[in-house]
């Protein structure tokens, strides 16, 4: 398929939300802070279908996890969302109250934070937290809900459930933590989970096995799951498609194999060049990316990672490229990409 330049605005959203589980429009967020506005997200759009798992990589800052947070409505002050439009489940979610907010968050969709032992009470047994999501979300009793806490650690994979529901965080080990996280996020069976780096702080052996695990619980729950990491290793094990960020922009999407493959984005490339290969008969040196993330303050007028671009243009400075689709799923935002398709066409 050609490639085709379009602008993303142009596309017809009407009744577009029906089709997904998740559909972000057009999102623009801001945190309004004493020196001045940061534009967290700019005309962030993406969708996840049921039962999919999207992955959302790019490196610390790039917005992934404020993309997340929005769709739980767990924006605080000063953060504010100034435009687009939010869809999860036929809920228009920009547009709900606290109140209403309150009734899916925990039941249709949960979230798994980035370290268990801040996200834990370290004042509260393992059992109490549990059945407290439990009884807050559902009509069951206090015996159901202890009932429905031990078949919980135990479909995570705990061992001797009845003695950790008395145990308190401290006394469990990293990866049991994550694993009791995973079964509050899971006591409500949502239709979205949201993962947010659940494998940053354990050693590799602990992160397959969570990895595992996840996937596990989404064939037997039928469950869309939003992985956020800035780890390309671990979505190329578990995700569908990979949506690449970068300064609160989506620059590059497209199924696993198209962003692994045929990278378009420059940015992408340079994720995947720093990602160490085990099957190389050669010794090659890690290529990092140079330079340092755009201050969000002022982003610039042009591509926002142009500034760390090794083919930056002068048009790449001054305005911001198209979006080009390479195919149904796949699209970038790249001026090289312009420039390719330009010399193609003066070839023919």
């Amino acid at each position: 398929m050609d490639a085709e330049t379009v602008s993303r605005q142009d596309v017809p959203t009407e009744n577009k939300h029906d089709e997904h589980l998740v559909e972000i429009d057009h999102e623009r967020l801001s945190f309004f802070t004493p020196v001045g506005e940061v534009k967290a997200l700019s005309d962030v759009s993406l969708y996840v279908n049921a039962g999919e798992v999207l992955g959302i990589v790019g490196e610390s800052g790039s917005g992934k996890s404020v993309t997340s947070y929005s769709l739980m409505g767990l924006i605080a002050y000063p953060g504010k969302i100034i435009g687009g439009d939010l869809y999860f489940n036929d809920h228009h979610i920009n547009k709900m109250t606290d109140k209403e907010m309150q009734k899916i968050r925990g039941n249709e969709v949960s979230i798994i934070f980035q370290d268990p032992m801040t996200s834990l009470n370290p004042v509260y047994t393992i059992g109490n937290q549990i059945r407290e999501v439990i009884l807050l979300h559902t009509d069951k009793t206090k015996e159901q809900a202890n009932e429905r806490a031990r078949e919980l650690l135990t479909l995570v994979g705990i061992n001797e459930p009845e003695k950790r529901l008395k145990q308190y965080p401290h006394e469990l080990s990293g990866g049991m933590r994550q694993r009791v996280m995973i079964a509050m996020a899971l006591a409500c069976e949502p239709k979205l989970l949201i993962a947010d780096e659940p494998t940053t702080a354990l050693d590799v052996t602990i992160q397959a096995q969570i990895i595992e695990l996840m996937m596990e619980l989404r064939k037997k729950l039928g469950m869309a799951i939003i992985m956020i990491t800035h780890d390309l290793g671990v979505v190329a094990s578990m995700c569908d498609r990979i949506a690449v960020m970068y300064a609160g922009k989506i620059v590059e999407s497209g199924t696993t194999d198209e962003i692994f493959y045929e990278p378009k984005h420059e940015y992408t490339k340079g994720l995947l060049k720093s990602i160490p290969k085990m099957n190389e008969k050669v010794y090659q040196r890690l290529v990092p990316i140079q330079g340092t993330p755009v201050d969000l303050l002022n982003p610039p007028k042009g591509c926002p990672f142009a500034s760390r671009c090794n083919s930056c243009m002068k048009i790449c400075l001054r305005e911001m490229p198209p979006v080009m689709d390479f195919s149904d799923s796949h699209f970038a935002s790249c001026w090289l990409n312009t420039r390719k398709q330009m010399e193609g066409e003066q070839k023919k």
